[in-house]
């Protein structure tokens, strides 16, 4: 029986092992350098930058979300779900579509307008999953990003120019 629950400081060595496995899933095994004590003194300290729900089964955590807000100019608060991942042993059995579900109430509680997240576009069970649920997946938006690396040497640049 999957059980469902907002997870707890105590829990983040068990969801770091997870963000862990995923990144190796994304073919990224050395991306990871978040700890377990930046998760626990981010996500609940004064002003938690992100909630999360686990997934139990006969007490052990086999999955986990991670949600945070945002504010879209056009929709007003949105939810970002930045990662749901399911060990591999266990996906197939519920346990995404019940963490996926509890995402979604918690929009719903809150009265966000939308609700988004990323997927690499060669994971098509996930897409058809999302799809399935009633999520549009997006071809024409592509994501963009900086690292400290790439952050910092652009703003010396910029500045050193000005």
């Amino acid at each position: 029986m999957i059980q469902i629950r907002i997870g707890t400081p105590s829990d983040m060595p068990a969801v770091l092992e997870l963000i862990q496995e995923l990144a190796i899933f994304e073919r990224e095994p050395n991306a990871v350098v978040v700890t377990a004590d930046d998760l626990a003194r981010d996500g609940f300290g004064p002003q938690p930058m992100f909630g999360t729900f686990v997934a139990e089964v006969e007490g052990k955590i086999v999955g986990m979300a991670l949600y945070y807000y945002r504010y879209s100019t056009w929709k007003g608060r949105t939810i970002h779900l930045e990662d749901l991942i399911v060990q591999d042993a266990m996906r197939g059995q519920g346990v995404g579509e019940a963490l996926y579900a509890h995402v979604l109430m918690q929009a719903q509680k809150d009265g966000v307008r939308r609700v988004e997240w990323n997927v690499l576009d060669w994971n098509t069970p996930a897409i058809a999953f999302y799809q399935k649920s009633g999520a549009r997946v997006l071809d024409d938006w592509r994501v963009a990003q900086m690292d400290d690396v790439a952050v910092t040497k652009f703003v010396n640049q910029y500045f050193s120019e000005k």
